[in-house]
């Protein structure tokens, strides 16, 4: 094991270990997190909950000890030809779940394209609306993290750089995930590294494997995680890392690994972190 040279606050999708937050957290607590991305709980997507119900989650998580990294939200999984009301509607809905779960971060995505339709014929649609949900986010006080992912405007590090820099805002930053890069035949670290970390604040964890897309835990796939995670490591990251699994059951609007895949998962990332003497926190 490497001295330790560098500490990351671990978090992870909880619903991808189970409906109730209480078994979410517990699980978290035993692979070392202190932190918790929250996507769903019991069943109902964060920018669903009731007040009522926001007030139970965040009582779980005081009540535990559990901080909020993120707030994991479906905002931008939809087609681009959408009002851009639909997603503001959203957004504010995902924002009240942030302040009341005391995170700043709220995660999102650069919208769909019909199949068939070039990316370049929506670029419009989608740097307006995220213009739109980006001035929203700075009278907020929160920042919103574009995942890239397969099938969105924003799935290649040229496009996410595209969204970054064109629209221009401090509440727009990179969550940086290395699978969904490999899904769509990107090297990661190759290719988008350098051109993205000026602007990455976040890190979610998964990896895939090239010739079939299908995710394994990291290190076991083409995603270059070991290059990614030295280099952070050697720029001073600081921040969060959020374990993704998707190894069971995935769709559109996310995924379930349940607790024994999700402790695989936690460990493939911990034998990285041990070598590199990234220590979680």
């Amino acid at each position: 094991m490497s001295t330790t040279t560098a500490s990351w606050a671990l978090s992870g999708f909880g619903d991808e270990i189970d409906a109730d937050p209480v078994v979410q957290v517990a699980v978290l607590q035993s692979l070392g997190a202190n932190h918790i991305e929250v996507r769903s709980a019991w069943g109902t997507n964060i920018v669903e909950l009731s007040p009522e119900q926001l007030d139970a989650l965040a009582a779980v998580f005081s009540e535990r000890g559990m901080g909020v990294s993120a707030i994991a939200s479906p905002i931008g999984k939809v087609d681009a030809g959408l009002p851009v009301e639909h997603e503001v509607a959203r957004l504010e809905a995902a924002i009240a779940a942030a302040h009341r779960l005391d995170s700043r971060y709220i995660r999102l995505f650069s919208f769909y394209r019909a199949e068939g339709t070039e990316a370049a014929s929506i670029r419009d649609a989608v740097l307006s609306r995220l213009r739109a949900l980006a001035a929203l986010a700075e009278r907020e006080g929160v920042i919103l993290l574009h995942e890239n992912e397969k099938d969105i405007y924003g799935d290649t590090p040229e496009r996410v750089l595209d969204i970054i820099e064109s629209v221009g805002s401090d509440a727009l930053r990179v969550a940086w995930d290395s699978a969904n890069f490999v899904q769509v035949g990107v090297r990661p670290f190759t290719e988008g590294y350098a051109m993205l970390r000026p602007h990455l604040e976040y890190l979610q964890v998964k990896d895939a494997m090239a010739a079939t897309g299908g995710v394994v835990p990291a290190g076991e796939g083409d995603g270059q995680l070991l290059e990614t995670l030295t280099a952070l490591r050697d720029d001073g990251y600081a921040g969060f890392a959020s374990l993704e699994p998707h190894l069971a059951d995935v769709t559109s609007m996310g995924a379930f690994s349940g607790p024994f895949a999700f402790g695989r998962a936690a460990r493939g990332f911990a034998s990285l972190t041990n070598q590199l003497g990234i220590s979680p926190r």
